[in-house]
């Protein structure tokens, strides 16, 4: 697909080499005074195919759940419409600003939200990658978009996330790492082989000083290469988006996979599953994990090849 570029009259808000700090300070401040609510977890590793999957016990669900069904008492109710002063990290831009993740599992975990109300399930956009791009500059970390309910959405506001690498002080890298050196390319776009299910992969080829707004349409271009590679047609000037995926993104690559399902036998999948990180409620649920494997649930909330 081809679409007419949209250019972005706007300079980005946050000043270049801030956000870390700006993150460091306010999940302290917010932590102190109780906005913050992290969730403790338990973790260990599933090998399967080469790939360490990082599967975390969430060791208590309960203020999260509680928060989700007092949302559901209030009609048409929005976290980020007034978002939580609390959480504020800083403005992005005129259309984006950063706020921390109420209930994060992993440390610094932002959220990149539009300022005006823009439903979850549209198409990103160059202010989207914009945004996301500034952060990325800022920040080595894993970003990614549950694009829908059926992708692990929990949230109607569109909102992108982003996750600073480590997940966990012992390891360097992402689970799937040893999976994308195995990456089999068809001209610009490729394919991971340890992964039966359909998807595609595009690695970004950015210098370090590539400006916003050009990092921002070479993100866009990519991002309706992948599309358009799995399948989810796009019209012109289409705002919804055909039907649910994942996406994730580093500095260097961006991969997307359609959605089927939610979840597989009560194990729930989001973005960061196919980047190997999955989470599960308790024991019991772990050990069905590892009788079913991975790789099973994933391709079973996927489209199987």
């Amino acid at each position: 697909m081809t679409e007419k570029k949209i250019i972005l009259s706007e300079q980005p808000l946050l000043e270049p080499g801030t956000l870390w700090n700006n993150i460091v300070q306010q999940t302290e401040y917010a932590r102190n005074c109780g906005a913050l609510q992290s969730i403790e977890t338990d973790y260990q590793f599933i090998q399967q195919n080469g790939i360490d999957f990082l599967v975390r016990t969430l060791a208590n669900l309960a203020r999260k759940e509680q928060a989700k069904q007092k949302q559901k008492t209030k009609k048409n109710f929005n976290p980020f419409l007034p978002y939580e002063q609390d959480l504020f990290v800083c403005d992005l831009s005129a259309t984006h600003l950063c706020l921390l993740n109420k209930f994060n599992v992993v440390a610094h975990h932002l959220l990149i939200v539009t300022r005006a109300f823009e439903a979850q399930e549209n198409l990103l956009n160059l202010q989207d990658f914009s945004a996301l791009w500034t952060c990325l500059t800022e920040i080595d970390g894993l970003a990614f978009y549950n694009g829908g309910q059926v992708a692990g959405a929990s949230q109607p506001h569109k909102h992108l996330q982003l996750v600073p690498l480590p997940f966990i002080p012992d390891r360097s890298h992402l689970p799937i790492e040893s999976a994308l050196a195995n990456v089999v390319f068809e001209q610009a776009v490729g394919k991971i082989p340890h992964f039966p299910f359909h998807h595609a992969i595009a690695f970004l080829d950015m210098a370090p000083d590539c400006a916003i707004t050009e990092a921002a349409e070479i993100l866009l271009d990519s991002y309706y290469k992948l599309l358009k590679t799995v399948g989810l047609k796009i019209e012109p000037q289409q705002i919804v988006q055909p039907s649910a995926y994942n996406l994730l993104a580093t500095r260097q690559w961006m991969l997307l996979i359609p959605r089927s399902q939610e979840a597989f036998q009560s194990i729930a999948v989001n973005s960061l599953g196919f980047a190997g990180s999955l989470f599960v409620r308790d024991p019991q649920q772990m050990q069905l994990l590892k009788e079913l494997s991975p790789i099973t649930v994933l391709t079973k909330v996927a489209y199987p090849l």
